[in-house]
């Protein structure tokens, strides 16, 4: 018996497929226009494995509700909390950077205590992130990368279009772009610290989501928040393994 978990997200859906308490398999697809042909192509993937048939699968995500194959929808909240607690097998605040949200939570033994979400504005999002690296001509990587070499430079507004045209406003006036990509990371990680400082007490941070493998974002939010982020390669599936451990506590 195979325990799947789908994790829909906004830019990038994530599979998980456990047998028993072994993660056996993991993939990740770019979720494109439309969530339910993600869906199908992650069924199909399965197939070809040979886990579809004998699974219980658990859907979580931005798109969660587009997987008609699921026996069970859970909230991201919940699903990256216990596979959070997975990865890193201890009481710990998850800051998930997501592509439409970013999510702080915290957890005590794999359970949700609290939990804050900013998701009224892309600031402070990888679409952000994506967004200020276009108006570079850059990619994530390639910005982040260029970011640490910058200094001095702050990108102050609050709101993604208008922090837009403040970046065009800064190369206009010949700001050096490795000036600018630094101004474009502390403002992301400034917004993430204040998400995480409505957690009182909040200690041992641990980073999942697509940005959990760059390095300048854990820089700078290790630098803000005054202690190491701890963060794996492994962390994007955060999300997918905790919805597959769900799959597991299913009765069929």
């Amino acid at each position: 018996m195979f325990y799947i978990g789908i994790d829909i997200g906004s830019t990038a859906s994530k599979t998980a497929v456990f047998n028993s308490d072994k993660l056996v398999s993991y993939f990740t697809l770019p979720t494109g226009w439309s969530s339910v042909e993600t869906a199908e192509s992650i069924k199909v993937r399965l197939c070809e494995q040979g886990y579809f048939e004998e699974s219980t699968i658990v859907a979580t995500g931005y798109g969660r509700v587009s997987v008609p194959y699921a026996k069970k929808t859970v909230t991201e909240i919940t699903c990256h909390g216990k596979g959070a607690y997975y990865l890193f097998y201890e009481n710990c605040t998850v800051i998930d950077i997501g592509g439409q949200d970013t999510k702080v939570i915290t957890i005590d033994n794999g359970n949700v205590t609290n939990f804050t979400m900013n998701d009224k504005c892309a600031a402070g999002t990888g679409r952000f992130l994506e967004l200020m690296a276009g108006t570079l001509g850059l990619s994530i990587n390639e910005m982040s990368e260029l970011s640490k070499q910058g200094k001095g430079t702050s990108i102050s507004s609050m709101c993604t279009v208008f922090a837009e045209s403040e970046v065009i406003s800064l190369i206009g006036n010949g700001e050096k772009r490795e000036n600018i990509a630094f101004g474009v990371i502390e403002s992301i990680t400034s917004k993430v610290k204040s998400l995480c400082q409505k957690h009182s007490g909040a200690n041992n941070f641990v980073l999942t989501g697509g940005l959990c493998e760059n390095t300048a974002v854990i820089e700078s939010l290790s630098k803000k928040l005054g202690q190491p982020i701890k963060a794996s390669s492994m962390g994007r599936y955060a999300g997918a393994i905790g919805a597959a451990i769900m799959a597991r506590s299913i009765k069929n």
